[in-house]
């Protein structure tokens, strides 16, 4: 697990960034953190609002540390993994690949009119 300290980053930029969202509502505004439900205010204009939740903000993060941790993803195998190379030794596979293709490009033809013209060309050098 690496840490890195969000201290030195706001060091570095003096700012911290986010996003709020300002709902009207019937007696005023509402102004919340993104994705911080519990960061919100109420106040009857939109700009002091914004005041309000710059002061909470600013408040809750007096006397904190800001760290990012990063840890490695746990390695898991692919579900279908365990059906590849099942059928490398059976003798019909090639016949069965050969089939596949054909039918594919069957399909291209009807689905496709000008595959037609472009299949007629295709062996002239």
């Amino acid at each position: 697990m690496k840490t890195n300290s969000g201290k030195n980053i706001t060091d570095n930029l003096g700012k911290i960034y986010y996003s709020v969202l300002v709902k009207q509502k019937e007696d005023g505004y509402q102004a919340t953190v993104w994705r911080l439900a519990d960061w919100q205010v109420f106040a009857t204009t939109k700009e002091e609002a914004l005041s309000k939740l710059h002061s909470l903000v600013s408040d809750r993060l007096q006397n904190v540390e800001i760290v990012n941790q990063q840890i490695e993803a746990p390695s898991s195998e692919h579900p279908l993994m365990k059906f590849a190379g099942m059928y490398k030794d059976n003798p019909l596979f090639d016949e069965v690949v050969a089939n596949i293709e054909a039918y594919r490009h069957q399909l291209d033809v009807v689905e496709n009119p000008w595959m037609k013209i472009a299949g007629k060309y295709k062996d002239d050098p």
